[in-house]
């Protein structure tokens, strides 16, 4: 692809991002009701709309203002400074909401969670981003040794190609998670409250060492930024200035983004070449099975202890050196699925701690990249049979 080309690639995309940003991708039970009611209203009288709450700020809080004193030396703060600021932190009940389990009890499914990411339109953003951005991601490649297409792929699951970065103020959630963690808590869900409160402090560090604002820094619910949805931590340890402008911003530049994303999964251990599963079927006994699966998907047991315990491997993975681990993707009611997967597979969970997630990545990283390679071979063979087809005409 020429210079001139991809320059136009970029500013077609960066142009259409505002556009698309823009555009609503699922009509919630809420919106479309309350279009029902003004349909229904006519010209009579305006509907009466309820302001949104406001939500409370954690002010002086004892604890807030402790953890203020204590850390602002640290962190490179004036103590009243930080006070002022985190005392500005509001209380995000959603938030609290949204860190919590699904309902116990309630089925995952595989087939579900694949369509919500593996679908038509997320993939057409993924070959225009791939084309607007080649050059950067054959970079990232040859660089970190992670393909291009998972790359890719993770920064359209994460946030469909800068679509949906997230409308929380960061300092609000990660206040509210560092220091209103939901309580009393749901069996099986743990306290993180630890967690959110070192990421807050990595926060404040990130966003002083920047000089950004951290009132008006927006991400998700749990705190995560940018284009490939980076916590504050991760941020400060993994991000790359790979657009090489003096500075790494994750939030506007996909450069960044791609280089950072692929330095994360080396840094986690990634091995180019190597596979990230193989198709496996477990054992027929229950026992045997629940044996393989204790180590989740952390790869610990080898290709003879698979075929000890009654599992049959592709011929493919009976050629692996290297530990493995059984995944099981549960299917609803139906039967699960279950691959063998490798160390790589591991490593896309170092990024979101779900097999889930993980295989989600890497069969939009395969389809992505089988959509591209049918592209290009399209491409290619256009312009020949359109030359056979004149010179045919021309003969007859």
């Amino acid at each position: 692809m020429t210079l001139r080309r991809r320059t136009l690639l970029r500013a077609s995309w960066a142009a259409a991002l505002p556009s698309l940003a823009a555009l609503p991708l699922v009509a919630t039970a809420a919106t479309t009701a309350t279009a029902a009611t003004a349909a229904r209203a006519g010209k009579k009288k305006p509907l009466k709309v309820r302001p949104a709450a406001v939500a409370p700020a954690f002010g002086e809080r004892a604890d807030l203002m402790q953890f203020a004193d204590q850390q602002a030396a640290s962190l490179g703060y004036e103590a009243q400074a930080l006070r002022d600021l985190l005392a500005q932190a509001r209380v995000q009940a959603s938030v609290q909401r949204l860190i919590l389990p699904g309902s116990p009890g309630q089925a995952k499914d595989w087939g579900a969670y694949r369509q919500r990411f593996i679908e038509p339109q997320r993939l057409q953003a993924g070959l225009a981003f791939w084309a607007a951005y080649e050059a950067d991601l054959a970079r990232a490649e040859a660089t970190y040794g992670v393909p291009a297409s998972i790359i890719a792929a993770i920064i359209g699951v994460e946030t469909f190609y800068g679509r949906i970065m997230g409308g929380y103020r960061v300092l609000d959630a990660l206040a509210t998670l560092g220091f209103d963690y939901p309580s009393p808590l749901p069996p099986g869900a743990r306290d993180r409250s630890g967690y959110f409160r070192e990421e807050l402090r990595q926060f404040l560090v990130l966003a002083r060492e920047n000089g950004l604002d951290p009132l008006s820094m927006k991400g998700s619910y749990a705190g995560a930024m940018g284009w490939g949805q980076f916590m504050p931590g991760s941020w400060r340890r993994y991000a790359v200035d790979f657009d090489r402008d003096g500075h790494i911003d994750l939030i506007n530049s996909p450069v960044d983004a791609i280089g950072s994303v692929a330095h994360f999964l080396r840094e986690h251990g990634w091995k180019p070449g190597l596979p990230t599963h193989y198709a496996v079927q477990p054992p027929v006994d229950t026992a045997a099975r629940a044996q393989l699966l204790v180590s989740d998907v952390l790869p610990q047991l080898d290709v003879n202890q698979f075929l000890a315990a009654g599992a049959d491997l592709s011929n493919e993975a009976l050629g692996h050196v290297g530990p493995l681990a059984l995944i099981e993707l549960q299917m609803g009611g139906g039967a699960p699925v279950y691959v063998a997967g490798t160390q790589n597979f591991y490593v896309v969970t170092r990024y979101n701690q779900s097999s889930y997630y993980a295989m989600a990545v890497i069969e939009f990283a395969n389809t992505l990249a089988s959509w591209r390679k049918a592209g290009q071979a399209s491409q290619a063979t256009t312009p020949a049979s359109a030359a056979s087809g004149a010179s045919g005409a021309s003969g007859a």
